[in-house]
This record gives C-alpha cells, sequence and structure tokens, in this order.
C-alpha cells in the first residue's frame, strides 16, 4: 500500500470517524464479520433501527449467514459528521440455512461477539439510507418578505445600520463611533462630520445617508485613536493613503442585501434547461428566459423580478422546474440545496433536524454557568405566550410562573432566582416549545435535555438552535436562515460613558451562504469591517471598557468566507464560521462530544496496524486492525432484505440469495419476469444498493473536505 494510502487512514483513524465497513470481530478462534446497517428508521434523530447481514465462523470453521435487527440510541458529533451507536440491542436474530436447534447455538455466538455499544457510522451513510423512506421535517412559519435589495455594476457596498445610529465617545479624541453599523464609522462632533474607511480608502459625508465623497484629509485626532481597542486596522490607514477612485455607497437602516457585479452583468446558459446564470458576480443571480424572470438566492431564500433593480417578490413557491435540472457538476451547482425536491435540500432538512448531542457533567457545568444584567433583571413579555424574557443581558433567561430558565450555550438551566445559582434542569416544561418565530429566543425551542444519569444530562441541540430553519412543506421543504423577522437592538447606557448595544441576529445583509459538509450556514464578510461588527460582534463590555469585534479583510467582489466568527444565535465564538457545535465551548470536563466519549473508554478503536489481505475467495481489500475490531475495506455488497433473507449483488448488478449454506441466483433477477414478491424485493435491494453507493461517495467526500480544510471542494 502506498504512503498516501497510509496516511489517510490514519487520519481517518485520528479523527475517530466511520473508518469503513465490513467490520470483522474475532475471539476464542470464532469470527463475526458485519456488514453496514440498513437504517429503516431514525425516531426524533435519537434512536436508530436498522438491519444488519453477518457471516459468523465457528472455531470449527463451518460459515454460516445470519440477518440481525439492532435498536440503538445515538450521539451525533456533527464536526466529525458521525453518529455513535450506545448501547445496541439485538432484537432478532436469524440465520436462513439453519434448523432451529443450531440458530439457538448459532444466537449464542453471535451473542458473546456482537458489540454492544460504540459502533461508528457516518451521518452521510444513515441519510442516503432514510432518503428513500419518507422525510419528516419540522417546518417553521418563517417570514419571507423581500428585504430591500440594490444592485451595482460598479464597486459599491452596503452601509448598514441597525435602527438609529448608536455612538460611542473615543475617549480624549472629541471623536465618536457609529456602534450599530457593519462598517467602521467615525463621527467629527466639532465639524459634523462623519468618516467611513472601506479598504484602502476614505469618505466623508455630513450624514449617514450621504452623499459620501473620497478624502486624503482625516481629523487630527483619528491619530489618536487608543490602542488594543479593536482600531489597529484603521490605524494603519492614518494618515489617509492615495487612492484614485471610491466605491459607491448603498444605505439602509435596515436589513437589505447588495447584488455586486464587477461590471456589467454577464451570464451564462446551463445547460439542459432555460436558465443563465451571472459569472462575473459573488451571488446567485439568474435569468429564466422562458419566462424573462430574474431569480436571486438570499439566505437560502428565492425572490423574483423583471429587472435587477426590482421590485422583488418570494418566489419559493414558485419556482421554475429547471432549476430542480440543474446538473450536479455545473458551476451553480450549490443552489440545488435550496431548490424544493431536490437530494441536496432533502440532505440538508434532515442535516438541520439532526441534533449535536453532548453529555454534560452536571456538576461542572453549574459551577461554569453565568449570567450578567446590565443593572436589576429586566422582564419584557414574550409575545404570544404567557412567559416573560430578560431584556438587558446577553444570555437567554426565560421566566415561567415563579422559575427562570436558562439556555446557556445549549444547556438548559433553571432556578428560583434570576441571578442563580442555577441547576442544570432534567426537564424542560412544554411552554417553552410554544415560543413563536417572531421572537428573538425561538432558537432555544431547538434545545432539548434530558436526565442521563445521576450526574449528567444529555443535552440535544438541533439547526434551528443555529439560525437554521426548515421552511415549506414536508415534502421539497428546505432550509433557509434567519426566521426573517427583524428584532430590534437593546440599548442600555446606565452609568458608563458607552452605551451598552446588544443586538439580536438578522436574516439578511449577512452574506448567508450554506455549507453541506458543516450542514450550516457560512456567514460572508464585505471588505474590512464585517457585517458582524454590528450584528454578529459588536457589544461594549463595562467590565473592559472595550467592544468585542471580529474582523476580516477581502475585496469588493468577494465576502463569502472568514476565518472565524461570533454566532449571533448561539452567543458562542468558532475558529470556522458555520454551523460549529456549542459544546466545544464549554471544553471537555463538561460536555462530552463524540469523539470525547469514544476516548473515554466507551469504544477503543486505537490507532491500529494497517495490512492488505487477500483470502482465498479471491476477496481483497485493506484491514485496519483495532482494539475494538478490525475494520475490511474490502466488498462491501452483501444486504439484508426485508424479508429476512440475505442477498449481495454481483459486478453485473445481478443479486442472488443465500440459501443452506450456498448462494443461488434470482432467475431473471426478478425486475422484470420474475414473481410480484420478487420484483418488490429486488427493487428494494437496488434502491439500497444506491444508498450504500452514495453514502459511500458522501463520506469520503466528507473526509475529504476535513483533511484540505474545504480548499477544492465547492460542491456535494
Amino acid at each position: 500500500m502506498g504512503v498516501f494510502a497510509q496516511q489517510a487512514i490514519a487520519q481517518e483513524l485520528d479523527s475517530l470517524q466511520d473508518l469503513g465497513w465490513p467490520r470483522q470481530i474475532e475471539k476464542d478462534g470464532a469470527t463475526l464479520l458485519y456488514y453496514q446497517p440498513q437504517i429503516d428508521e431514525w425516531e426524533d434523530y435519537k434512536v436508530i433501527k436498522a438491519r444488519v447481514a453477518f457471516s459468523l465462523t465457528g472455531s470449527d470453521g463451518q460459515q454460516t449467514m445470519g440477518v440481525t435487527s439492532i435498536k440503538s440510541h445515538t450521539l451525533v458529533d456533527k464536526d466529525s459528521r458521525t453518529a455513535f451507536l450506545q448501547d445496541i440491542i439485538y432484537e432478532g436474530v436469524r440465520f436462513p440455512s439453519a434448523d432451529a436447534k443450531q440458530s439457538k447455538v448459532l444466537e449464542k455466538l453471535f451473542r458473546t461477539l456482537a458489540p454492544s455499544g460504540g459502533e461508528t457510522i457516518s451521518v452521510d451513510r444513515i441519510m442516503a439510507d432514510l432518503q428513500h423512506g419518507k422525510l419528516r421535517a419540522k417546518t417553521v412559519a418563517v417570514k419571507n418578505d423581500p428585504p430591500t435589495i440594490f444592485s451595482s455594476d460598479s464597486p459599491a457596498i452596503l452601509l448598514l445600520l441597525d435602527g438609529d445610529p448608536v455612538m460611542a465617545p473615543i475617549e480624549k479624541t472629541g471623536l465618536e463611533y457609529v456602534v450599530n453599523t457593519n462598517w467602521d464609522v467615525f463621527y467629527e462632533k466639532s465639524k459634523e462630520r462623519y468618516y467611513l474607511i472601506t479598504e484602502q480608502t476614505w469618505l466623508t459625508s455630513s450624514a449617514l445617508e450621504g452623499p459620501w465623497e473620497m478624502t486624503s484629509k482625516l481629523p487630527n485626532a483619528m491619530r489618536k485613536l487608543p490602542d488594543g481597542e479593536n482600531f489597529d486596522e484603521v490605524k494603519r490607514m492614518v494618515p489617509a493613503p492615495k487612492t484614485s477612485f471610491a466605491p459607491k455607497v448603498y444605505y439602509s437602516d435596515a436589513p437589505a442585501e447588495l447584488l455586486l457585479f464587477d461590471g456589467e452583468p454577464k451570464f451564462a446558459a446551463i445547460e439542459g434547461t432555460e436558465l443563465l446564470y451571472a459569472v462575473n458576480t459573488e451571488n446567485d443571480v439568474f435569468v429564466d428566459k422562458s419566462e424573462n424572470q430574474f431569480f436571486v438566492l438570499l439566505s437560502g431564500r428565492w425572490f423574483s423580478g423583471a429587472a435587477l433593480n426590482g421590485p422583488w417578490v418570494y418566489a419559493g413557491n414558485d419556482l421554475p422546474t429547471d432549476f430542480s435540472n440543474i446538473p450536479a457538476d455545473s458551476p451553480k451547482a450549490n443552489v440545488l440545496v435550496s431548490v424544493p425536491g431536490t437530494v441536496e435540500a432533502s440532505d440538508a432538512v434532515m442535516l438541520a433536524q439532526i441534533p449535536a448531542t453532548a453529555i454534560v457533567n452536571k456538576a461542572d457545568a453549574e459551577a461554569k454557568v453565568s449570567v450578567t444584567y446590565d443593572g436589576n433583571p429586566e422582564f419584557r413579555p414574550l409575545a404570544g405566550t404567557t412567559m416573560f424574557y430578560a431584556s438587558n443581558t446577553q444570555q437567554k433567561v426565560i421566566k415561567l410562573d415563579d422559575e427562570y430558565y436558562l439556555c446557556y450555550q445549549a444547556v438548559w438551566f433553571e432556578s428560583s432566582d434570576p441571578f442563580g445559582p442555577w441547576k442544570t434542569s432534567e426537564e424542560i416544561p412544554d411552554e417553552i416549545y410554544t415560543i413563536p418565530p417572531s421572537s428573538p429566543l425561538y432558537n432555544v425551542t431547538y434545545v432539548t435535555q434530558s436526565a442521563d444519569s445521576d450526574t449528567t444530562v444529555r443535552s440535544n441541540a438541533s439547526g434551528g438552535y443555529f439560525g437554521m430553519f426548515v421552511m415549506g412543506m414536508a415534502v421539497g421543504a428546505t432550509v433557509a436562515y434567519g426566521t426573517g423577522y427583524y428584532y430590534p437592538p437593546y440599548l442600555f447606557w446606565g452609568p458608563y460613558p458607552y452605551p451598552v448595544y446588544r443586538p439580536w441576529p438578522m436574516t439578511y445583509g449577512v452574506a448567508a451562504v450554506y455549507n453541506p459538509w458543516t450542514g450550516g450556514y457560512a456567514m460572508g464578510r464585505s471588505v474590512y469591517g464585517p457585517y458582524g461588527a454590528a450584528h454578529s460582534a459588536a457589544w461594549y463590555n463595562p467590565a473592559t471598557g472595550r467592544y468585542g469585534r471580529s474582523a476580516s479583510v477581502q475585496g469588493w467582489y468577494g465576502g463569502r468566507t472568514s476565518a472565524s466568527t461570533y454566532n449571533p444565535w448561539t452567543g458562542t465564538y468558532a475558529h470556522t464560521n458555520q454551523g460549529h457545535s456549542p459544546y466545544a465551548q464549554w471544553g471537555s470536563s463538561v460536555a462530552t462530544r463524540g469523539d470525547q466519549w469514544v476516548q473515554g473508554g466507551h469504544v477503543t478503536t486505537g490507532r491500529g496496524t494497517v495490512a492488505g489481505i487477500r483470502t482465498s475467495g479471491g476477496r481483497q481489500g485493506q484491514v485496519i486492525h483495532g482494539t475494538n475490531g478490525t475494520v475490511i475495506h474490502t466488498d462491501n455488497g452483501v444486504f439484508a432484505g426485508h424479508d429476512g433473507n440475505i442477498y449481495r449483488r454481483n459486478e453485473s448488478g445481478e443479486w442472488s440469495q443465500y440459501n443452506r449454506g450456498d448462494w443461488k441466483g434470482m432467475g431473471g433477477n426478478g425486475r422484470s419476469f420474475g414473481s410480484p414478491s420478487q420484483q418488490r424485493v429486488v427493487s428494494g435491494l437496488d434502491r439500497a444498493q444506491v444508498s450504500r453507493e452514495r453514502g459511500q461517495v458522501q463520506t469520503q467526500r466528507f473526509n475529504s473536505f476535513q483533511r484540505t480544510g474545504g480548499r477544492g471542494i465547492r460542491r456535494r
């Protein structure tokens, strides 16, 4: 085996992912070879029911094929895209070629060898199986009114304000800083002038609405900006560098979007459709030639208009069918995830509902949880409910009757006092889950929790907690970013010279782009001064006397990715700006995610050894030896039929049935002139084969995504 293959397998072992199928366990001279589970159901995405075909060889060398039905709780680690099967229950074991007496002996041997828990299987393999079943989706009545949409074919920026300007003084300068905007904007009080930095160009205006003009004269006080208070990038532009032109500035004090083209819009055809797509923009802009309509995808929602300057209307319920015909290798295949009825959209819907799971140590979590209020706790009504929420804290505290509930980094706590002490909750009141999407606290309804042991609770956080919501009908549902509702920010002046500004997440203006590998939306950035400067990560911290901000430098026609981010839905940071796990914020001493659960001893994979195999029957492949068993990278083509029998498929696509120790070909292969029951069996086997192949490909692609950090991988 080559060095590259060895490195790839080592990386798989290191990441503790699904190492492959089939797998083999040897003990006391007996061998159990078990194939990839065929998933029949994933109840609430927490309990799996599946069928597993296996080969059992006793110490006498006699081989027998069998089928078992399993049921297991799952612990999902979204970062590794892996489900861990815990406490596997074998609900039935069947040996088609053995009599009752033999079956009893064989079942006893099987149960001594079969793993009881800790098996890993990639989420992609599970989803591929479930695609052929009925997809259950919890859809949300999100708001799909179009935002204000600007369009420009020359360098431009979108200056967004979250309502009226919030000004913060900069000590000893006579300058103020506009807190609630997505760009660095300063105000010179003595001359009543605003100054805005856009990449290499300074602009000035007497009003935020403009007009803005280029300037090389900056207030002398700009040289006095304090060190270490997030102004370092600005200070590098003082004095103003020489530039030859200024971008156009579009202004909005409400959520808006900017379609930015590099010159006059240019379009290319999508083969096999009546669609054209814009080639000189980072936005997803299309033209349907048959209807002469423009379409744009924003935050997972489709809008249409007769021209690029609008007016725009929501088009998600009336999208031309040609969008579903976009080829998988098209440069615009990324939009298929937002096209109702596509496999890509179905995958996204399923991923959004699969919860990230953690086993949380109650005592450790209680020792770390904290809530800080701006002054005394202030509670406002939760519209449509009898509950109240704390408005003057960045934490999500809910008052229900005389009890207080806190959702902190995807873990629920409760207390009889808004200041605590806080105890981890073992049961969450049903009323919590009646919070409507129009509330800024709606995302906490996607976090559930239950007792796991005397010392731990099990927390589950699905996509809605991160701002990803399933909309539309269950059949044809898609995933959108944000609820579409605008949540006004909270302001508190208090005793500080600076205002405390706490924004809520916004749906538009964030360049939200879905990443199928993380199952989450990535927040884009546009030039220096990310959108997050206002609506993601700008808030005043009285303890430090500074604003917290994040920054990213990109060009005018870029801005789709960034290296780090603050998630406004969860109040947590991550090294990537996609659907990261909230449990990483806790640390391993508090929350046990999937990979840590494995390392903790519930299952041991070890680093193992790698070797090549060739059996007397001609089977070839690679073997990974671990202390929990052996993964054989070879033929994974044995299946358990719904009828309880065992089948395998040859390279010609023909099926054979295991019968009394031998494989018997199915006449006509059952597809055309077999009996009706045989046709149904073969049809189901064909679907299972396609699912298994797709799951394998998707798993390999995700592994490549992890190894490369996403470089060179644009689509599923």
